[in-house]
């Protein structure tokens, strides 16, 4: 038998024009030797036969070997697959670790059937190597040349239980979205010019694995509790050299038949001493073993104290040595630990990988964990709910669109406290609420103490996981402070929020905008429009460093006044909605501390899911559709105009010492026509 090549657990970047990318299937690795006309053998690593355990494949290998003229060794793995036919977990083979499937000796040589084994749980052979091919010994070609030969015997075996992996030269990056949406054990990056090392563990191969889950050694077990059958949990550790270290107890993951099972290959290896350097303490007693028996085992993370949190027993290993089990830095991490994204040469670049991750799992209906770009993390849900019944968008479009503006509406939030208005059913859920606390914020999301009537924590804008993490929370518009967190007492502008009555057209929103305008081009004052995203527009206005909100709503508070004492049919300042009429009501109460508008490009609650969009004068003076400003076209549209909200930011401010002199002059005034 040919022992397998082995791979390292070490980083390597996605997108390398020297490596291949593949799936890491969760399975049993396994040599298939099948030579032409005879027995087929299945090998584990360890050189175990699982020729019995997986009749069905070593048949399917001998009716396809029976058409070849040469023997072949290949290398692959051994996978269960669901109901769909898709590669599933390890756990899933657990029936068939201990199952012999029974050769029929008297069949002819070349022809011999196989038994099908008893629980039947479909399972198939993904090859990946080609180490043999008649009397070629192909193990010092590189991997490359060893591939293209693999793929012209194994493309069309004709059977389902029979594949060739996947790979993909160059960018793993989108293989690596559908590992984390799918549930991927990782990936494997190997360099394409790799000669196959037999029994060697190397660099030129290299586990990128996304899930926490690793093997470890039993040490023993605990009496069970209540109605609980066998045991209670399993003892588990690692070893540090010759030393086994405790790492947790697993309790979870078991039905009847696995702890039965487990149990009877457990009292045999009972023994009086603790196989661990320094035996755990705990309530219940324990019972040590031998360390011989190998776990599977899932978890969240490592403890401080190097103790797993959450362990779920997935089934024993009989293809892995306990002497060789040893931590392994953390298990299957996270991708922000073992796969990190290099830094994107573009922004672009480095969004697609965000954007391909989202849609991988809205694609396959899963929650999961998406990596940013700086290689953190953060896990999101439910990306399929609808959240624009009428235009049939979700959860997971909300978050494509921020992702795709992130460069654009970050700078407008940033070091800016929000304000979350979540939905967390969309726009026409009966759940709606506002949000101001902070509570529970995943490490990576900023989070200061904001002192205004009462101190509380709140989430503060500027970075991309701190925008996708209130998208997850379903805030779907970002409303900051129009002061940042280091100032809270001082306006950076004031804004000035035109809002038309029910039936009132957008067109006579435009109007008062321009209106608006003459006004602020009498004082020298520049002013920024931009949709509301909704039925309105707002218009800001920038303010000098250190002016209080008082004097921006002051500022506000004379331009709307002009603008309805002037058009008194179309503009109105009356707070009370009666009182509005068929008007567009000037609103320039929103610039008191603590209140908040929707800032430039933040998507909004509408039902044709509008864009706050930043618009030029020109185009206010020619006329705008509000609905042409949505997620779906403003994307395109930041491309072709870039960031118009940037001239805001770098504005020095208006004069607010004319402000007195422009309420008294006679050009502020309405005419007397």
């Amino acid at each position: 038998m040919i022992e397998p090549m082995l791979a390292s657990l070490s980083d390597a970047k996605l997108d390398d024009p020297q490596l291949v990318y593949e799936p890491k299937y969760d399975g049993i690795r396994a040599i298939a030797d099948v030579p032409a006309g005879g027995q087929v053998r299945l090998w584990s690593r360890l050189g175990n036969e699982k020729t019995r355990q997986f009749p069905e494949i070593a048949q399917a290998l001998q009716q396809w070997a029976a058409k070849r003229r040469e023997p072949v060794v290949l290398d692959g793995e051994i996978v269960a697959l669901d109901e769909e036919g898709r590669p599933t977990s390890f756990q899933n083979l657990q029936g068939r670790i201990h199952l012999g499937g029974i050769i029929h000796r008297g069949a002819p040589r070349g022809r011999r059937e196989f038994k099908k084994p008893s629980p039947q749980v479909p399972t198939a052979f993904i090859a990946f190597d080609l180490l043999k091919e008649g009397k070629n010994d192909l193990r010092e070609l590189p991997l490359a040349a060893r591939r293209e030969a693999l793929e012209k015997i194994f493309s069309a075996t004709g059977t389902p239980l029979l594949r060739l992996s996947e790979q993909v030269r160059g960018d793993g990056r989108k293989l690596y979205a559908r590992a984390l949406s799918s549930g991927w054990e990782g990936l494997i990056a190997k360099r394409a010019d790799s000669r196959y090392r037999s029994g060697k563990r190397t660099p030129d191969w290299r586990k990128l694995k996304i899930q926490r889950e690793q093997e470890f050694v039993i040490g023993g077990w605990t009496e069970p509790r209540e109605s609980r059958s066998y045991f209670g949990s399993l003892i588990l550790g690692v070893y540090e050299g010759k030393k086994l270290v405790y790492a947790g107890h697993a309790g979870t993951g078991f039905n009847e038949r696995e702890l039965d099972k487990v149990s009877r290959l457990l009292r045999p290896l009972e023994t009086r001493e603790s196989p661990f350097v320094d035996p755990p303490a705990g309530n219940e007693t324990p019972h040590w073993v031998k360390p011989k028996l190998v776990a599977q085992v899932r978890f969240t993370e490592w403890t401080a104290d190097g103790i797993l949190r959450h362990p779920v027993y997935l089934g024993l290993r009989d293809d892995k040595k306990a002497s060789e089990v040893v931590r392994e830095d953390g298990g299957r991490f996270s991708a922000a630990t073992h796969v990190r994204l290099e830094p994107s040469s573009s922004k672009t670049e480095a969004r697609v990988s965000v954007l391909d991750q989202l849609r991988a799992l809205e694609d396959n209906r899963r929650n999961g964990t998406i990596t940013l770009p700086d290689g953190d993390t953060l896990a999101v849900t439910n990306l399929h709910k609808v959240f624009w019944p009428k235009l049939k968008l979700t959860k997971g479009d909300l978050f494509r669109y921020y992702a795709e503006v992130a460069s654009f509406i970050l700078p407008a939030v940033a070091d800016r406290a929000l304000v979350m208005k979540r939905l967390p059913d969309g726009i026409t859920g009966e759940t709606k609420f506002y949000q101001h606390r902070a509570t529970d914020a995943p490490p990576g999301v900023r989070v200061e103490t904001v002192a205004v009537a009462s101190t509380r924590p709140q989430i503060i804008g500027g970075n991309l996981k701190t925008l996708l993490y209130m998208t997850q929370l379903a805030s779907i518009s970002q409303d900051p402070w129009f002061s940042r967190v280091a100032t809270p007492e001082a306006a950076d502008h004031a804004a000035l929020d035109l809002d038309p009555m029910p039936g009132v057209p957008f067109a006579r929103v435009l109007d008062v905008a321009r209106w608006i305008r003459d006004e602020l081009v009498r004082l020298g004052t520049p002013g920024f429009p931009k949709t509301s995203g909704a039925d309105g527009l707002h218009i800001y206005v920038p303010l000098p460093p250190g002016t209080p909100y008082e004097a921006g709503q002051i500022f506000c508070q004379i331009i709307a006044t002009v603008v309805a004492s002037k058009h008194p049919q179309h503009a109105t300042i009356e707070r009370a909605v009666q009182a509005r009429g068929q008007r567009v009501y000037v609103d320039f109460l929103q610039n008191i501390q603590g209140k908040t508008l929707a800032t430039a490009y933040s998507a909004r609650a509408s039902e044709y899911a509008g864009v706050s969009t930043p618009l030029t004068w020109k185009e206010v003076d020619k006329g705008v559709r509000r609905e042409d400003f949505t997620m779906q076209s403003v994307p395109a549209r930041l491309e072709k105009v870039g960031d118009l909200w940037e001239a805001l930011r770098k504005s020095k401010g208006v004069d607010l010492s004319r402000v007195a002199r422009y309420a008294k002059s006679p050009g502020a005034r309405p005419s007397r026509r």
